[in-house]
């Protein structure tokens, strides 16, 4: 059987590779390969961190491609960096949101520890003083730019299809038709920096109410995001957005003032009505969706890898990712 893969991101080619690995003749299209919103991405395997409210599913999804991740880091020769999420409030009210999450990551079974004030500067002494957070030691990070080059590097890309017998689309935020209501753009702005003297972990906090998070590099270079926009038109980095970024980044770790700014970039996330990804088939015949992945495309990608080889395999369907489930019945 030979499948065509639409999108050349890091979704598209993970199902890809996996596929090929598994002995499927696979073409990957895409004109700008590689440069989509995995191209943005901070890079954070946190189930945990992102967790929310109703999204038990999404958790447990996030959890099990974690498990994934260093076997598919190990086989691209990219490291996984297993230093732990730093959860932080600047203020009180900050503080509040900290123990909203970390009481809900202890309800959902996950780990994490609430520490107070001064174990936050044991843990990362770049920080500024802050109210207290809480460690979730069990949430990583990944350079997703380096992901996609080591995938790249294996899985050729063209920018033309040429017809296949299956098609699996993977094009994040904007998806053919039929399909494209069902995803939305949800805009992101990413500020990249370069620093001597970086945080030695991701550091997630509120500062005076607004949320950020700062994720290390090798070589100093830091990731600070993310905004998020709901929005009919192509993403663009605003002013008003990178500025919100910088004066959280900076009231949490005041070292950034002397920090190199590098880049500014902006990129859509594919949400869904109900914020879980779309893997499986449609109601056409010899057409998969590999999408809508929303903030967890990075995280996922390992599993929806398996989830899109398993089915092709042998009809294994997730009940939960199944895009049907928001599809009109034909």
């Amino acid at each position: 059987m030979r499948v065509e893969v639409l999108g050349a991101g890091i979704v598209g080619l993970a199902v890809a590779d996996e596929l090929a690995r598994r002995g499927y003749g696979v073409e990957v299209v895409d004109p700008d390969p590689g440069r989509g919103a995995s191209y943005a991405a901070a890079g954070m395997l946190s189930p945990s961190a992102e967790v929310w409210h109703g999204e038990q599913a999404l958790l447990e999804l996030g959890r099990r491609s974690l498990a994934l991740w260093p076997d598919f880091a190990d086989s691209l020769g990219v490291r996984v960096h297993c230093t732990g999420t730093l959860l932080v409030g600047r203020d009180a009210g900050d503080l509040q949101e900290v123990d909203r999450q970390a009481g809900l990551v202890d309800s959902l079974g996950g780990c994490v520890e609430q520490v107070d004030a001064r174990t936050c500067r044991r843990l990362e002494p770049t920080l500024a003083t802050v109210a207290g957070g809480a460690l979730l030691p069990e949430d990583h990070s990944v350079d997703p730019r380096a992901v996609l080059g080591a995938l790249l590097d294996r899985v050729p890309v063209q920018s033309t299809s040429r017809g296949a017998d299956l098609t699996v689309i993977a094009t994040g935020a904007v998806l053919p038709q039929p399909y494209a209501a069902l995803v939305r753009r949800v805009s992101g702005e990413v500020v990249r920096a370069r620093t001597d003297d970086p945080p030695r972990r991701t550091v997630r906090g509120w500062a005076r109410g607004e949320a950020v998070y700062v994720v290390p590099r090798p070589g100093g270079e830091v990731v600070i995001g993310a905004t998020s926009e709901e929005h009919d038109t192509a993403a663009r980095v605003t002013v008003g957005g990178v500025a919100r970024l910088l004066t959280a980044a900076r009231e949490l770790l005041p070292g950034l003032d002397r920090a190199e700014l590098v880049e500014t970039t902006a990129r859509d996330r594919p949400g869904t009505a109900d914020n879980l990804p779309l893997v499986g088939p449609t109601h056409e015949p010899g057409v998969i969706l590999a999408a809508g992945h929303f903030r967890h495309g990075v995280l996922l990608a390992p599993l929806t890898a398996q989830l899109v080889a398993d089915h092709l395999d042998h009809g294994h369907l997730e009940p939960t990712t199944d895009p049907r489930r928001l599809l009109e019945p034909r």
